[in-house]
């Protein structure tokens, strides 16, 4: 499947934004279901923002998901990224007793709160919950700015991806997953294939397991894929659900569709599938409704200009 030509870079700009926090949003209600149960509940899939859930979600309202990309989109600048704003935010964030809240995510910010630099405030984290325990999500849900950012530097998103997972997700999978995923959003917001996004994503990357799983996705029977809060399934997920989708909405039904942690598999498949077919490929209805709508796409344009002239 070809990267759809033709899309200006700023659709595609927001087309991440907005798509990640829309598959968010479509996710959220039906988060920890599994998919037999939305099957049942939703014959014809999860198709429009229908709130409720867990969480008690209002219809097009996102989770910590899109909420901690908008702090970490916010404390990207000229210079990068101001490590001590994103802190701050997201020590604010957290003491705002936000509806959901991982538990890494939680470990990490209660030693930030508590004075830890935010270059130990993960491994605080990666010691208390272990390894297997550390490598959830939290970083990579999150990390689309930075690929946005740092669309012509490739140095410096690998760098950034990095620490900004490191906060709270220290754990090697964890942080290298945001890479593999930047790498991927940058690749197809330059027009690249969504077939080949997978290698994109992984290209300098040494970690196996990484590598596996992004580059096994597509190939896995849907019974096979799973959607867990760990990080290598939400990896696997996305990438799975963009290979086999035939626009933007198929990927995120798609992504949503194997219910566990549905938002957040709905906002990494998102990102993708923005950078690949656009904003405007997004449903109206999704747009016009999802929460911090207008916030998003201003972060979008700001981002853009902020990733410098094309060369």
């Amino acid at each position: 499947m070809a990267g759809e030509l033709g899309i200006t870079l700023r659709d595609r700009y927001q087309g991440v934004m907005l798509g990640m926090a829309c598959g968010d949003a479509l996710g959220g209600p039906v988060e920890f279901f599994s998919r037999e149960t939305i099957a049942q509940k939703f014959p014809g899939g999860v198709t429009e923002f229908v709130g409720g859930g867990w969480l008690k979600l209002f219809p097009g309202e996102v989770t910590d998901d899109t909420q901690q990309a908008l702090i970490l989109a916010r404390c990207l600048t000229e210079n990068g990224l101001e490590l001590d704003c994103f802190a701050e935010g997201l020590i604010a964030w957290f003491r705002s007793n936000p509806k959901d809240i991982g538990n890494t995510t939680r470990a990490a910010l209660e030693a930030l709160a508590s004075g830890a630099s935010p270059f130990d405030s993960g491994t605080v984290a990666l010691t208390a919950r272990g390894a297997r325990g550390a490598a959830a999500n939290g970083g990579v849900m999150r990390c689309a700015p930075v690929g946005l950012r740092f669309q012509r530097d490739p140095a410096a998103l690998v760098r950034t991806s990095l620490v900004s997972s490191r906060i709270t997700h220290a754990e090697d999978r964890a942080a290298w997953a945001t890479v593999a995923v930047n790498q991927a959003i940058v690749h197809l917001l330059n027009e690249g294939d969504v077939s080949d996004a997978p290698g994109a994503a992984v290209a300098g990357i040494e970690h196996e397991e990484i590598r596996a799983t992004v580059l096994g996705a597509a190939d896995r029977a849907r019974a096979e894929v799973a959607a867990g809060g760990f990080v290598l399934e939400t990896l696997g997920a996305a990438f799975w659900a963009l290979g086999g989708a035939s626009d933007a909405r198929d990927a995120i039904e798609r992504a949503v569709a194997l219910g566990e942690d549905a938002d957040s598999t709905g906002a990494v498949t998102g990102a993708l599938a923005g950078a690949a077919f656009g904003a405007t490929a997004l449903p109206e209805s999704w747009v016009n409704q999802v929460q911090f709508r207008d916030e998003l796409i201003s972060e979008a344009d700001r981002l853009l200009q902020l990733s410098g002239p094309a060369r």
